[in-house]
């Protein structure tokens, strides 16, 4: 999406990468104002409801303004980079947007003068960066500010030596659009370790953070930062507006009690912590009470003998047909299911609430639930009823690493009908799973463990699990739902029902 502002200047605006997206949240920048960018290469990364995307820029130029920091949530259509598709001089497109910078976050500061050679490509009426985000220091091209002691360069310079590593690990993520030293922090230069004011005289946080110093009467700039890269956050704030915090300061010097100051101050400084609520953690909140308030849940219980399942997924490990790929029980459970839900097709449905009608599905787009470091998601697997056992298997270990990665697509979420949530990882025995918006049921396994049996009159040690089949009551009547969930058991319990039963 762009929109033409100057003759040559072009406004990109945040895409909807997903059907129906409002919103999304800039994870980070890839270039900063004044480079050089081409057609379809990526200047930032976004996180969508469960999704982290990059975005690719849809024409050459230069670089002139970043509207939105890092950290920043974004409404869809809202103009996030502005390029100037003449070149224009990248010098003083950079002179323009610090200057832009300063007047929007330190009205206060007089901001150096730009020489006459380079005040002619600064537009008229250029729109100032919503939220400060500091500009590349390092790069050739920008205009060298007056007046730095030389303190704060020797500052700076001690700051870039201590940070090798993060500056190598920053660069692999560019994909060679910028050097380390030209990836700022969001706010503003990079500060000198240790200390609550950075390099530029401006301390970093982000603008939650300001409003909340601010509303706390606390001056960022006698903050200690704890966060990364000098970032002050909510947490050191708090600590700072704390009034008992100086003085217990001092009781550690009395014998008696060493042990109480510290805690005092520990409770005080810390006793909450506020999480912005966003990304995944605001769709799946979103996601579960439409599903909880809308659909009626009915949930089902049945613990069985997989003691032959998983004999059989030992075997297929040493077959070569399914050399390289991952077996293990979550593949014959997934199957599993696919045959119970051939056996019992109304199952595999949805609720249209605007045309009052049941609509039963033909194909089985079978989720499955995977923990990531953004929180829960749940990528299906399209057409997983017209799956080989192998061509399953491939489909499962692909889904699952790219959920890892964080790297799944908006589309590879949505159109699912029945889902799958293995809470046995974490050594759960069932649980009591809530639907995904849309769809008729969800299948939560628990752990496999020994235990007590009677297998044959005599009781002995097998391997057992218990499952739990949550549908949505509109859909599914109990009966239906016992089937269902009586025929994964059995395939389980039997796995050469697979054969049969398919």
């Amino acid at each position: 999406m762009t929109t033409m502002t100057e003759a040559s200047v072009r406004e990109f605006k945040m895409p909807d990468v997903g059907e129906g997206l409002t919103e999304a949240e800039i994870l980070k920048w890839y270039v900063q104002p004044g480079d050089s960018v081409t057609d379809g290469q990526v200047v930032c990364e976004v996180e969508t409801a469960k999704a982290a995307v990059e975005l690719p820029i849809p024409y050459n130029g230069v670089v002139r303004e970043l509207r939105f920091p890092e950290g920043a949530t974004v409404d869809v259509g809202t103009a996030i980079i502005t390029v100037d598709e003449g070149g224009g001089d990248a010098g003083a497109g950079e002179a323009g947007g610090a200057a832009s910078v300063a007047e929007s976050e330190t009205p206060a500061e007089t901001p150096a003068p730009t020489p006459p050679s380079q005040e002619a490509p600064k537009p008229e009426g250029r729109k100032p960066v919503l939220v400060g985000y500091g500009v590349s220091e390092a790069s050739t091209k920008r205009r060298p500010r007056k007046g730095v002691p030389v303190q704060q360069a020797q500052a700076q310079a001690r700051v870039q030596t201590r940070q090798p590593e993060a500056a190598a690990a920053v660069q692999g993520e560019l994909n060679g659009h910028t050097t380390p030293v030209d990836r700022p922090s969001p706010v503003s230069s990079p500060p000198a370790v240790g200390s609550a004011t950075p390099v530029g005289g401006r301390p970093l946080a982000k603008p939650p953070v300001r409003k909340l110093a601010k509303d706390l009467g606390v001056d960022l700039a006698t903050v200690t930062p704890s966060g990364p890269d000098g970032i002050i956050t909510r947490e050191d704030v708090h600590a700072a507006s704390a009034p008992p915090a100086p003085e217990p300061v001092q009781t550690p010097v009395a014998a008696p009690a060493p042990a109480q100051a510290p805690a005092a101050v520990s409770h005080e400084g810390a006793r909450e912590t506020r999480i912005p609520i966003k990304g995944v953690r605001k769709a799946t909140a979103t996601a579960m009470i439409d599903s909880a308030f809308t659909a009626p849940h009915v949930t089902e219980f049945v613990t069985v003998d997989v003691t032959r399942t998983m004999r059989l997924i030992e075997e297929l490990k040493q077959d070569k047909d399914l050399a390289g790929l991952r077996v293990n029980p979550l593949l014959l459970i997934a199957k599993a299911l696919l045959v119970a839900i051939k056996r019992h097709p109304e199952v595999n449905a949805s609720w249209d609430e605007a045309n009052q009608e049941i609509v039963v599905k033909h194909y089985v787009n079978l989720g499955i639930a995977a923990a990531t470091p953004r929180g829960l998601i749940v990528p299906n697997i399209k057409d997983a009823h017209t799956k080989t056992l192998p061509e399953l298997a491939a489909a499962l270990g692909e889904l699952v690493s790219t959920a890892r990665e964080g790297k799944t697509s908006p589309a590879a979420m949505q159109g699912g009908t029945v889902t799958i949530t293995n809470v046995g990882v974490f050594g759960v025995d069932t649980g009591t799973p809530i639907l995904p918006p849309g769809e008729s049921a969800i299948l939560a396994v628990g752990t496999i463990k020994l235990q007590p049996w009677v297998h044959k009159g005599k009781v002995k040690p097998r391997q057992v699990t218990t499952l739990a089949l949550s549908f949505d009551h509109r859909l599914v009547d109990g009966e239906l739902g016992s089937k269902v969930l009586a025929d994964v058991a059995a395939i389980l319990e039997q796995p050469k029902r697979l054969i049969t039963w398919a």
